[in-house]
């Protein structure tokens, strides 16, 4: 922009020179533009005109800024992704046999050097690490034994004060004597399952469904009765009483808000119906509540446990989706079968740990865990923001992605003509990449067009060229070349 006596100021100089490298195909859409050091030393300008040059790109809508990842270049409008087709079930229950269809998803997990595509959990960059640290070092000095003791059951009691604090905030009515501590949320799901069903008994879960749980239902000998599900509303509660009928099910074992794949949030009417119908029909509802504190703007969804007015509403949540996934904090609320629950998890494993307990309690006084939620949400938002572009600019037409709201998983689905899921695995796997194929989060066959991904790292080109590979080998193409690797992965 010319000043009035016609000189071109040094930040406009730097934006029309990015404007200008865009426009003839220099840099293109999704790619990284020269960090503000990089371009402040080409141009013999300052840092801070770099960013002013930039500031004007994004108000033009040529550039977007990632959080501690740099600018970027605005893919040009397109038409917007549709979300996948609503699932459908077929009748009659199901003995679940995921069997060895898993297995190289566990072991990706475990590799360091894989693109961590494939595994819902977070990048210890998104963690409060040295926070954390701290809280261990007070409750290892001012508690009796620091640590080393065991906690009696139901776990430790400023911990589930919080917990019953958190639940009361999200609009249910929960006392610290109502929560029990467990090792994650997959076992407070465990236990839940086994007080209220028994080997051979059905259980409702929504189609498709988050494989961990049909790993239970397949170990404990339960049959699986699949509902359909719609990505944007849930499950379908016409076909839920259906089945709850039909097949006599001992329980329905679902996921109310940010569903894993779908990233499903059910409204509060829909989960107002659904605890409704649990509660007319005297079916426990085992709710997973894992995702709900990672909506991605502030207004918290409520659980179905706050539309608990009989006791029939199992819930369980952690903090290793959103905190601390090595630490293994879980929680059930069992409601009327809390004294079940309560003698499974004795039986079973006795107590959990105490340190991670007064670790995160410590945490949670401090306030630190609602700082730590406030940006993280504005991260992973986001992240699957980015994800869901690079899937539009290198997956083929007429590709399906899910729309969530909270969390960090999409569900992608294929259009005809592109290799299957498990295929996609296996050709990705070999270039370093991995994802969770769709078959998996069935109990029938199913889903072969479609794959979770994780968006749970801060996005990157490493991230970038990873999807873009993806896309390559999905149309059943050689794959890109290039260094994919991410280090220091975890498993979840």
């Amino acid at each position: 922009m010319p000043t009035s006596n016609g000189e071109v100021l040094l930040h406009d100089r730097v934006a029309n020179h990015v404007a200008a490298l865009i426009e003839a195909g220099a840099l293109r859409g999704g790619q990284r533009a020269p960090s503000v050091r990089k371009l402040s030393a080409q141009m013999k300008v300052s840092p801070a005109t770099v960013v002013l040059g930039y500031s004007q790109l994004q108000a033009r809508g040529l550039l977007e800024a990632r959080p501690q990842s740099g600018h970027y270049v605005k893919t040009p409008p397109r038409a917007a992704l549709a979300e996948p087709r609503a699932t459908t079930a077929a009748a009659g229950s199901a003995r679940v046999k995921l069997g060895d269809r898993v297995t190289g998803l566990y072991r990706s997990m475990r590799d360091p050097s894989i693109v961590p595509l494939g595994a819902a959990c977070l990048s210890a960059d998104l963690l409060p690490l040295t926070r954390l640290n701290q809280s261990a070092v007070v409750a290892t000095r001012t508690s009796a034994g620091g640590g080393a003791l065991y906690d009696p059951l139901p776990g430790n009691a400023t911990l589930r004060t919080h917990i019953a604090r958190r639940a009361v905030d999200h609009g249910a009515s929960v006392r610290r004597d109502d929560v029990i501590v467990t090792s994650g949320a997959i076992e407070a799901i465990q236990l839940c399952l086994r007080a209220v069903a028994k080997p051979g008994d059905a259980v409702v879960v929504e189609r498709p469904t988050y494989f961990g749980g049909l790993r239970l239902l397949e170990e404990i000998g339960l049959r699986a009765v699949e509902v359909p599900t719609h990505p944007a509303m849930g499950m379908d509660l016409d076909a839920l009483e259906s089945a709850l009928v039909r097949h006599k099910a001992k329980a329905c074992l679902t996921v109310p808000n940010f569903s894993n794949p779908l990233g499903t949030l059910m409204s509060d009417e829909a989960k107002a119906a659904l605890v409704d119908i649990m509660s007319r029909r005297q079916v426990p509802l085992i709710e997973s509540d894992v995702y709900g504190d990672l909506c991605h703007d502030e207004n918290r969804p409520r659980s179905a446990k706050a539309f608990d007015r009989d006791g029939w509403v199992m819930s369980c949540s952690s903090f290793s989706k959103s905190l601390a996934p090595g630490y293994r904090v879980g929680w059930a609320i069992p409601g009327r079968f809390y004294d079940r629950v309560d003698e499974l998890k004795f039986t079973y494993t006795g107590a959990s740990a105490p340190l991670p307990q007064m670790t995160i309690a410590d945490f949670l006084d401090s306030g630190g865990y609602d700082r730590h939620l406030r940006l993280l949400r504005r991260r992973i938002s986001t992240q699957v923001s980015a994800g869901r572009d690079a899937i539009a600019r290198h997956f083929p037409a007429g590709t399906r992605v899910s729309r969530p709201h909270g969390g960090f998983l999409l569900w992608v689905e294929l259009p005809r003509g592109c290799v299957s899921a498990v295929q996609l695995q296996r050709r990705a796997l070999a270039r370093g990449i991995s994802i969770a194929p769709g078959p998996i989060f069935a109990a029938r066959d199913g889903f072969d067009n479609c794959f979770r991904l994780s968006c749970g790292y801060p996005w990157s080109d490493i991230l970038d060229r990873a999807i873009a590979t993806l896309g390559t080998l999905a149309r059943g193409g050689p794959p890109s070349h290039g260094q994919t690797s991410v280090p220091g992965v975890q498993s979840s």
